[in-house]
């Protein structure tokens, strides 16, 4: 007997809604089932264009989409400063949640999503699809290994790309009433998530934004890094750009070995994805070369990542509806940090790059 799918409704035209359109149609667990927008015009085009089924719901308000009985999960990537209002309110029509990055505006409003998700038995997950690709598992074997990396000592994580002249003057991720957190948010999000998944998610002690942090004239940040602390001494630091060319890099270094990513947010291919490890090196004689060299690890994929996202989205939702199941916490918690360090190097950088205690 085929597998019943988890039935998805989107909320919003997103360009980014596309990729996930995609990777709903190719995830074996889930179907396109409902598109919603303000214009039904630009509902039915948007459901045209990107693989939706003849079958599928076109409705001209979010609402509808949420009132559907049989949507099961929702796709919200709309305007951060909007997540609050739709969030909560799919939760509250018991609609389990795919939430675009970065969640919040900041963690009080983040908060308030997971208490109704949590009193609606709903699950959520947010959008960060390089956390589901295989490659993620195979870096955190070779981090865990105590033999080969040892004792993590440093993270260093970049994210860059720049913006064309017409996205530095209109894309909402610089209007202070759509996407307030600019850089921040969208890309600085995907390297507070990959310093704290080299550090098993441990919070740092302290956050200091560093002083250089590049502002538009409406306040929202276009550029700006930080430094990370712990109790323990380990440090990291991140940068994020709409100013620089595209640079997608993480490097985590140990006591005993250094791992290194190149592509970490979108991978080079789809269908495999590579890092390289160093382990137990040292110059050789007179400093002439590395022994031993760094080896290149090359995992594969059946789907991609993104689809992979969803289909785990989607076995939990089912684990939930068939089964029985409570939501899955993991996410949510990932998600919370997540917010919670963004939040404070936002305020470190008000507070003219002083430090900021995290707390929890």
């Amino acid at each position: 007997m085929a597998e019943t799918p988890i039935r998805f409704g989107i909320l919003g035209c997103a360009g980014i809604a596309r990729k996930l359109s995609r990777a709903i149609t190719i995830s074996p667990n889930s179907i396109l089932y409902a598109i919603g927008s303000r214009s039904l015009d630009k509902a039915k085009k948007f459901a045209a264009e990107n693989g939706f089924p003849p079958s599928a719901k076109i409705y001209d308000s979010y609402e509808a989409v949420l009132d559907d009985p049989d949507v099961d999960a929702v796709y919200v990537p709309l305007p951060t400063s909007l997540h609050v209002k739709w969030a909560v309110l799919a939760a509250e029509k018991k609609k389990h949640l795919l939430l675009e990055k970065p969640v919040a505006l900041n963690v009080a409003e983040f908060d308030l999503i997971i208490e109704a998700c949590e009193a609606n038995g709903v699950q959520f997950m947010d959008g960060t699809m390089w956390m589901h690709h295989p490659r993620t598992a195979k870096m955190s074997e070779f981090l865990a290994d105590s033999q080969r990396f040892g004792q993590l000592t440093t993270v260093h994580s970049i994210f860059t790309n720049a913006g064309d002249e017409d996205f530095l003057k209109n894309d909402i991720r610089v209007k202070p009433e759509l996407d307030g957190l600019g850089a921040l948010g969208d890309i600085g999000w995907y390297c507070i998530r990959s310093i704290l998944w080299a550090v098993n998610y441990e919070l740092p002690k302290t956050v200091t934004a560093l002083r250089g942090a590049i502002l538009n004239e409406a306040g929202v940040i276009l550029a700006c890094g930080s430094s990370l602390e712990w109790e323990d001494r380990k440090t990291s630091t991140f940068y994020c750009s709409f100013l620089s060319n595209l640079t997608i890099d993480i490097t985590v270094i140990g006591t005993k070995g250094t791992l290194h990513i190149h592509d970490f947010v979108i991978p080079h291919e789809e269908e495999t994805a590579s890092f390289t490890a160093a382990s137990k090196s040292g110059f050789k004689e007179f400093a002439t070369g590395w022994d031993p060299l760094p080896s290149q690890c090359v995992v594969a994929t059946d789907i991609p990542q993104d689809a992979s996202m969803v289909r785990e989205f989607s076995r939990l939702v089912k684990s939930i509806k068939e089964g029985g199941s409570k939501p899955e916490n993991k996410w949510p918690s990932i998600s919370r940090k997540t917010q919670l360090v963004l939040d404070k190097v936002k305020e470190s950088i008000e507070k003219g790059f002083e430090p900021v205690q995290v707390g929890a």
